[in-house]
């Protein structure tokens, strides 16, 4: 464009003086369109409350009621991003270690390096790199898909349940089991080429723990009657191991039938599932009584002032150079999204089921959480899902209302996690030297765009798709599984329809899981008590104890192999190439991160509308990811279901 366009100065000398040329490309204009596609490229959460009506409870809702929740869930970020730069933006100490993968992939691209003797610059090394990725993923993404879990036990023993429970890495505890494939690898944990090694060794602890010391013992040991179920499922399930009949427990008020419910008897998790819950209570605690022990003292500096006097690195003193972003910019889009979240929550109440209380409510819950929540992933590259605590707290106060659940959820834990991503691009941008209100500009169009192209997708794919989400309909190996969308709509089940009183309460089955909590609080005292009692061993408060018992909190959907390839990646990153290969690791590693993922997407994009929209697809036996389709079968005695041998 600089080139081709004209550089005329129309109005010259004039107020309103410009010039369609747009002058040579630089480094800030691409931080800037990075920064405003950050802004979309996670998923928009509120989506999953559409699927779940719409294609799990088969109820009806509007476009424009999807359309404002989506809008006001991704746009209340802004607030809580407003109110907490200063403590998560500003500090050295917040350094947030994904940027330095976009920071290093800007370098390698804009800066003009001379090639050294015997290797190559970082922009020929991200070129090649690049170019790897997307000529590989033709394999795992179409020609090949058995790449995402290679479960080799499985293959030993095709007619084992248990040698298939412990070797399957889509279904079982994946031991020996190994993806070659990217997207496999960084979906649920991000990159691990941008993890530090304590954050990927916390996360290799508390995943080894989990999954290979607490799951089987509990299954073994028939805890919850876990052997009438899968040892790894996000299903839901009668007593006896049958798929829980969720319709026939709701009325046609779209409430929780109790006479019903009697009927059709407790429902009942998986093992692991029921673990993924008390390691997000665990998570909870864990995660406010780490920040105050091991952060508390610098909050409170900053909270008194201090900020200003204390001493403030290079890039805060630069940034000093740029007009600021106003507070009161952020807070007009808070009180403008919650005037709207109440007004949408009000005149759409047969549809949403939130009372005005509840939007209160979350809001209360995001402020509160947002602060903690942001160190860590400002300082881990970890963030922690505190979703299960919006779902418990509605589902006491307000059980039987499954859509009021996941809408508080969506406005209590999804706002405060858009608001930390603000918070990433604005730390992002504090490196590159961009002025704050040009990043913020960008971050709002952004996610607007963002919001409305997810939301019509979404839509378009429901009504054109056949039998989406459906498992038990879809053909081997589509894509269209929704392991998300299950994971959400169980969820509703449980902590709304059902009600966590039911669950984990004195009327519930699963109540001692509401020991976990007390776990969450003890194990990071304990960590600093030993830091304390040893100050000279560093190493100790490395233990950071919110990553450790999180690590599988993306547990379903995210599995197994999921976790173990990200492992070995990040280890092989993190310590093996950091430690002995320095230099390489110094020049390359980020870029790597960078090029993999561009590889990765183009590719992606590529496949689907030149194959996927076509519906052309292979069916050989490398079509089927892992091979193990025994993982899934009870080994209770007496339990029948289908293609399953009765023990």
């Amino acid at each position: 464009m600089a080139s081709a366009i004209t550089d005329r100065v129309f109005f010259k000398g004039r107020r309103f003086e410009f010039s369609l040329n747009p002058g040579p490309f630089n480094v800030k204009e691409h931080v800037l369109i990075t920064i405003f596609a950050n802004s979309g490229a996670g998923n928009v959460y509120a989506i999953h409350i559409v699927s779940a009506v719409k294609i799990f409870y088969k109820r009806s809702m509007t476009f424009l009621v999807a359309l404002l929740v989506v809008l006001t869930t991704q746009v209340l970020g802004f607030g809580w991003a407003g109110i907490f730069r200063r403590y998560l933006v500003e500090p050295a100490a917040m350094w947030w270690p994904q940027n330095l993968v976009q920071v290093s992939l800007f370098r390698a691209l804009h800066e003009r390096e001379k090639r050294p003797k015997g290797g190559l610059t970082r922009n020929e090394f991200f070129l090649i790199a690049f170019i790897c990725s997307l000529t590989y993923y033709v394999f795992p993404g179409y020609l090949f898909p058995m790449l995402t879990s290679l479960s080799w036990i499985c293959w030993i023993y095709p007619k084992s349940v248990l040698a298939q429970q412990l070797g399957s890495g889509l279904h079982g505890l994946g031991i020996g089991a190994i993806g070659l494939d990217w997207s496999s690898i960084s979906s649920y944990l991000g990159s691990p080429l941008a993890s530090p090694w304590f954050a990927t060794a916390n996360i290799a602890l508390g995943f080894t723990t989990v999954v290979y010391v607490v799951t089987p013992l509990a299954y073994w040991l028939n805890v919850y009657k876990a052997q009438n179920f899968p040892i790894f499922s996000d299903g839901l399930f009668t007593s006896v191991g049958q798929k829980y009949n969720i319709t026939a427990i709701t009325d046609d008020k779209f409430h929780i039938d109790l006479e019903a419910y009697d009927r059709e008897g407790p429902l009942y998790m998986s093992t692991f599932f029921s673990i993924y819950y008390g390691i997000g209570f665990a998570c909870l605690t864990a995660t406010i009584v780490h920040v105050v022990l091991f952060h508390g003292r610098d909050i409170w500096r900053l909270s008194k002032s201090a900020l200003q006097k204390r001493h403030m690195d290079v890039h805060t003193k630069l940034m000093r150079r740029y007009v600021q972003v106003p507070e009161w910019w952020f807070m007009c889009i808070l009180i403008v999204n919650v005037a709207a979240t109440l007004l949408t929550c009000h005149f759409y109440n047969d549809q949403l089921q939130l009372p005005w209380w509840g939007v209160f409510l979350a809001c209360g819950v995001a402020f509160f959480f947002t602060l903690p929540v942001g160190v860590i992933a400002a300082t881990t590259n970890q963030m922690m899902s505190l979703n299960v605590m919006t779902e418990y707290i509605i589902g006491y106060i307000y059980p039987g209302y499954p859509v009021a659940n996941i809408c508080f959820k969506v406005y209590g834990y999804i706002s405060m996690k858009q608001g930390i991503t603000f918070l990433q691009d604005f730390k992002l941008g504090h490196y590159m030297k961009i002025p704050p209100r040009s990043v913020f500009m960008a971050q709002v169009v952004g996610t607007i765009v963002s919001a409305l192209a997810h939301l019509i997708t979404a839509w378009w794919l429901m009504d054109t798709v056949p039998d989406i989400c459906d498992r038990s309909a879809l053909p081997a190996g589509s894509p269209w599984t929704c392991p998300g969308d299950h994971v959400f709509y169980d969820a509703s089940v449980i902590w709304g329809l059902i009600g966590p009183r039911r669950i984990f309460g004195d009327l519930g089955y699963y109540s001692a899981i509401n020991w976990f909590f007390l776990l969450g609080v003890l194990a990071p005292l304990l960590v600093w008590l030993a830091h304390k009692a040893y100050p000279d061993k560093q190493w100790i408060k490395l233990i950071n104890m919110p990553v450790l018992l999180g690590a599988t909190i993306n547990m379903p959907p995210a599995t197994a192999v999921n976790y173990t390839s990200w492992i070995i990646i990040g280890f092989l990153s993190g310590y093996v190439a950091y430690r002995y290969y320095r230099n390489w690791w110094g020049r390359h590693n980020y870029v790597l991160s960078g090029a993999l993922d561009a590889g990765l997407a183009f590719m992606g994009v590529a496949l689907y509308l030149c194959l996927g929209m076509s519906h052309v697809s292979l069916d050989w036996w490398g079509s089927r990811p892992d091979g193990c389709p025994l993982a899934s079968c009870p080994t209770a005695p007496g339990i029948a279901v289908k293609g399953c041998p009765v023990f």
